[in-house]
């Protein structure tokens, strides 16, 4: 069970997030980006679950830049999405700057995002001081393509069968980011890795997660 405390970004912007520590010798910080649903309770389900398996874990609430404590229905996509496209990305990374800075402490520092997060992650990767990144269903990536690439390694999640997200974004990622570590799984839609969405897909759920601690236990190691 985590705390919430509060972070100071560089342009003096204060917004609440959500802290997870191990109980033992930190295995390295990590940066979670949420859905674009806010900081629902799934999302710090999923941050305690990082925090068991040996993490530092900060889940910054991006969309106090918005609204504070904004969490939104998972059935309004509408007001999810406008809410994040709000937020000028200088901003946005500002503050996943402010927790990176909090978990930095830990050892080396990873981002790991969902939906909107997972193009949060990707954009991070391209120009802020991570080891590596985790995007999962980021649905956004595919408009970033020809203008920033990652510098870090990234492991990529796909639903097979993701309406926001086409087979030819996924094939046009493997073409800008040869070296990704790029998983689709079948059978799986948008947002397969939230247990309280109707897109809930345990078996890929299961086994992304198993990839993504592999992923970051190499790249994080001290």
């Amino acid at each position: 069970m985590g705390t919430w405390i509060e972070l100071e970004a560089a342009d003096g912007h204060r917004l609440a997030a959500y802290e997870a520590e191990p109980s033992g010798e930190p295995k390295g910080g990590l940066v979670m980006i949420q859905e674009i649903f806010g900081l629902t309770e799934q999302m710090q389900h999923c941050a305690d679950r990082y925090a068991d398996a040996g993490y530092h874990v900060v889940l910054p609430a991006l969309f106090d830049r918005v609204e504070p404590g904004l969490i939104v229905d998972y059935a309004d996509f509408k007001r999810g999405g406008e809410a994040a496209m709000s937020i000028p990305p200088p901003q946005m990374l500002a503050d996943v700057e402010a927790a990176r800075q909090v978990v930095a402490g830990s050892g080396a520092t990873g981002i790991i995002g969902y939906c909107w997060g997972g193009t949060v992650a990707y954009m991070a990767a391209a120009g802020q001081p991570f080891n590596c990144a985790v995007s999962y269903y980021g649905g956004g990536i595919g408009r970033l393509l020809e203008r920033m690439q990652p510098k870090v390694p990234v492991q990529y999640h796909f639903g097979a069968d993701d309406g926001f997200i086409p087979p030819e974004v996924i094939d046009q990622l493997r073409s800008a980011d040869p070296s990704g570590d790029i998983y689709v799984y079948e059978g799986a839609g948008h947002g397969f890795n939230c247990e309280d969405r109707e897109g809930f897909d345990p078996d890929a759920s299961r086994s992304s997660e198993q990839r993504s601690l592999a992923f970051l236990a190499k790249h994080l190691a001290a």
